[in-house]
């Protein structure tokens, strides 16, 4: 081979400048209030994001509030293999897997659906009446939620049965039902949090160019058209990036309404690993062991969340990193 042909053929085009170090210090100091401003959000990261992970340990430690981290002594994986091998686990993780598959695939379209419609809302006051109205919800406690599902759904007074019984049908104990746990659960998160979900949407709606539409119109495209072939394909980047933190969080079912929805009668399908964890580790004291059940579910997210941003990127272009 010769040496012509051996020699790595660069891009056209300026090298590359190494910059030395008092250059960039110049820069990072005339800059500096913009790194004032950055460093409470480092400093929070660091203290609430970081430094408890140096708590992680216990898991792996049958741990003893006397001895402390370092003192507690070393099991390894004893507390890990304890939770799979458990009667629980089969039951713990089917409930929370089909919790939040079936959030996932019913909650996430809502708010897509629901921006799109609302945007296409011509009277400017409706529109601003139907958005409160729509994201309202979302700042209503999840405690006041929970509390005002017990009183709708009540068996004997609630509003819901007794429109069943208006109509014919018998009364359902929906909160004391295993059955009707996970679409009481679906429904009252889809109406608590897809009106705040979709401002997100409505706003990479505002970034799409109204020329495009105009365009559409001029070509005879109704409104379904102008939907499916502008208004999907330019908030698609935004859907993929929301779609992959949902997939990374998926495991994360909300602790504080399964907690409070959870009855002695429907513990069979509302016991989740967050429920799980709660039980195990402050109400028995097992902290080793509900350590090690978090960690377990929070290195399945961080599995899921790896793998579907490199499908994304290699489907759609579009990844978180």
């Amino acid at each position: 081979m010769s040496r012509a042909t051996s020699t790595r053929i660069r891009p056209p085009g300026p090298r590359p400048v190494k910059r030395p170090l008092s250059f960039r210090l110049k820069r990072v100091a005339s800059a500096w209030q913009l790194y004032v401003l950055l460093t409470p959000a480092l400093i929070y990261i660091a203290v609430f994001k970081y430094w408890p992970m140096y708590g992680v340990q216990i898991a792996f430690r049958n741990y003893n509030p006397v001895d402390g981290f370092l003192g507690s002594p070393w099991v390894g994986l004893a507390n890990f293999q304890r939770f799979v091998s458990s009667f629980q686990f089969e039951r713990v993780l089917e409930n929370t897997v089909w919790l939040a598959v079936l959030g996932l695939l019913i909650a996430f379209p809502v708010p897509i659906v629901l921006a799109l419609l609302v945007n296409q809302l011509q009277a400017r006051r409706f529109k601003k009446l139907t958005q409160t109205v729509l994201y309202s919800p979302a700042f209503i406690s999840t405690v006041v939620v929970v509390g005002m599902m017990f009183v709708l759904l009540s068996p004997r007074s609630g509003l819901v049965n007794n429109a069943l019984q208006l109509f014919g049908g018998q009364p359902v104990f929906f909160m004391g039902s295993a059955d009707w746990f996970r679409p009481v659960y679906v429904v009252s998160d889809i109406w608590q949090h897809a009106g705040f979900s979709m401002v997100v949407y409505l706003a990479a709606l505002t970034g799409i160019d109204p020329a495009l539409h105009d365009a559409a119109k001029v070509d005879g495209a109704n409104k379904f058209q102008r939907i499916r072939h502008i208004d999907i394909p330019g908030i698609m980047p935004v859907i993929t990036v929301l779609f992959i933190l949902a997939i990374g969080n998926l495991l994360n079912v909300g602790f504080e309404k399964a907690l409070l929805m959870q009855t002695n009668l429907n513990t069979q399908t509302s016991e989740i690993v967050q429920t799980y964890v709660y039980h195990a580790g402050l109400q028995q004291a097992q902290f080793s062991y509900s350590a090690a059940i978090g960690l377990f579910n929070s290195l399945l997210n961080l599995a899921l969340l790896v793998t579907f941003n490199w499908v994304a990127r290699r489907a759609t272009k579009t990844s978180l990193w």
